[in-house]
């Protein structure tokens, strides 16, 4: 007998996003590069910043499981949250790559974003998020907020 598929995003809903996040993503396909895209958060609060973002990433990845994060560079965040009813976990580590922020769903899919400087020029930040989602860029995040420090 053929067991059925698991879907674990069926009868789940993602609560819309509050305010949309600033996101820039790679489209779907063979990813090349170090990140998946790029977030340009309003704060250094992940707690307040990630229920918006994964609402966003929901559609991608299905229900989230996990947010990774560098330690240094958030307000101190709770190890869980609830969103939509469901636990996501917030786990911060020293040795994550300086600003990104990896997302795991559920059915095993993650994306790794680079985290644009909250206090980046608009402009700046404009530009880095465009070339970190170009299908092409294989840039590390220190050479794409490289961009955010010329000029």
């Amino acid at each position: 007998m053929t067991q059925p598929e698991v879907r674990p995003s069926v009868g789940w809903k993602e609560p819309p996003p509050q305010a949309t996040p600033r996101l820039r993503l790679k489209p779907k396909g063979p990813q090349t590069g170090r990140v998946d895209g790029a977030w340009w958060p309003h704060s250094e609060d992940l707690e307040a910043e990630v229920p918006d973002l994964l609402a966003v990433l929901s559609i991608r990845l299905g229900p989230i499981s996990y947010v990774l994060y560098k330690m240094t560079e958030w307000v101190k965040a709770r190890g869980k949250i609830l969103i939509g009813g469901r636990t996501v976990r917030l786990d911060g580590y020293h040795r994550q790559p300086s600003n990104t922020v990896e997302v795991q769903g559920l059915g095993g899919g993650k994306l790794v974003l680079l985290v644009v400087p909250v206090g980046t020029d608009a402009d700046r930040a404009h530009a880095v998020m465009m070339t970190a989602a170009a299908p092409d860029n294989a840039s590390t995040s220190d050479e794409l907020l490289a961009v955010a420090l010329d000029g």
